[in-house]
């Protein structure tokens, strides 16, 4: 578990868990103890571990891919909370049916903070992220060196929409905390990005893109 924000306003903790290295995120609010699940990997027992303390007042999906939603079931067994989710993500393999559909611009309130969503499709076509204050839960929307993975060329001209709409206009001191692995910042994915967008592509690109290589 790693604690990558901690102010008198909130904490953000991150869990890596199951074989996929799938980031797990829990907000809290240092005021109320209010907390949120963003993301629910396999795992259950270690995610109820740290939420102790807590009162769990949402549980808001990136996306709906099955390394980020193993640990829902065994999750709800023991703590209750409603599930948020794009209406384009809420799929029949989904374990329960979510209590909140979100759109683009919706905010959650935990305690005294706000977590912003954001629609950000391409991976999924229900993808979002989340913001709060300086940091950005991008889910699997936007990595170091480049975007989320995506399965044919509409997707990947989605991804980027979404990057270049939704995430790089973000202010400079964001900071941007993936799905999977560690973070970057925004100054840095900006600077990436521009390499990549002053080259010509073919237009079937899609897949595992990288910003400066691809």
């Amino acid at each position: 578990m790693d604690i990558i924000a901690d102010n008198s306003e909130f904490k953000i903790e991150r869990l890596e868990l199951s074989s996929f290295a799938t980031n797990a995120y829990i907000v809290i609010c240092a005021r109320s103890g209010e907390s949120a699940l963003i993301d629910a990997p396999t795992g259950a027992l270690k995610i109820v571990k740290q939420l102790k303390g807590t009162r769990l007042k949402w549980m808001p999906l990136t996306h709906n891919h099955i390394d980020h939603i193993g640990g829902l079931p065994a999750i709800r067994k023991r703590v209750v909370a409603p599930l948020a989710v794009h209406p384009a993500d809420n799929q029949p393999w989904l374990p329960f049916p979510p209590e909140r559909l979100l759109k683009d611009g919706d905010i959650l309130a935990v305690g005294n903070i706000r977590i912003d969503a954001i629609y950000t499709p391409g991976h999924t076509a229900g993808s979002m992220s989340y913001k709060i204050g300086k940091y950005l839960l991008a889910g699997d929307t936007l990595f170091p060196g480049g975007p989320g993975r995506t399965t044919d060329p509409e997707a990947f001209q989605k991804i980027v929409r979404s990057i270049t709409k939704k995430i790089l206009p973000l202010p400079d001191d964001t900071e941007v905390y993936p799905g999977h692995g560690g973070p970057t910042t925004l100054k840095k994915a900006r600077e990436e990005y521009a390499v990549f967008a002053s080259r010509p592509h073919d237009i079937g690109l899609c897949g595992d893109v990288v910003w400066m290589t691809s």
